[in-house]
């Protein structure tokens, strides 16, 4: 098995949605708008396998040196074959192209997270004055990433893990 990895195309969105529909129906994933998936499609990475898009994940600017790592998904009958492991690669490399010093991701899979340097963290690892710029973003993501009690309700308690690149 020999995955091509390689930014997601528009044409892409309908299997990506597909995916998430999966994992967001076992609480493992938030769902997302349709709209907002082809608005976002050239944060994503995706794999291909035979054609088909078999995994996905995206690369999300939050600050100069902060971005975070959303909606990974690999099919089900193919996750434990590396895939995911191919994509979030992808997805560093790509970070560190574009200057990002730090990788956060909100997550239930911390040991495969950890396996590429994740560490869990508490609070918000920026600077107050970041901070504050962060506050006026309208970013559900942002907002989760602050750990702000608005969101708490509707994230599924995952774990917030970090990545210093």
């Amino acid at each position: 098995m020999n995955p091509i990895i390689r930014p997601a195309k528009t044409s892409d969105i309908k299997t990506i949605r597909e995916m998430i529909d999966e994992y967001a129906l076992q609480r493992r994933l938030l769902s997302k708008e349709t709209v907002t998936l082809y608005e976002d499609v050239q944060e994503f990475t995706i794999a291909e396998l035979d054609g088909e898009v078999v995994g996905c994940g995206a690369l999300h600017i939050l600050w100069e040196d902060l971005a975070e790592v959303r909606t990974m998904a690999v099919r089900e009958s193919l996750r434990k074959h590396g895939i995911g492991h191919m994509i979030l690669d992808r997805i560093i490399t790509r970070a560190i192209e574009i200057g990002v010093k730090r990788l956060f991701c909100l997550t239930f899979e911390t040991d495969f997270f950890a396996k590429h340097g994740f560490v869990e963290i508490q609070g918000a690892p920026v600077a107050p004055e970041v901070y504050q710029q962060l506050l006026r973003s309208y970013d559900e993501g942002i907002a989760e990433f602050l750990d702000l009690e608005s969101v708490k309700p509707n994230t599924l308690g995952n774990t917030r893990m970090l990545k210093v690149l």
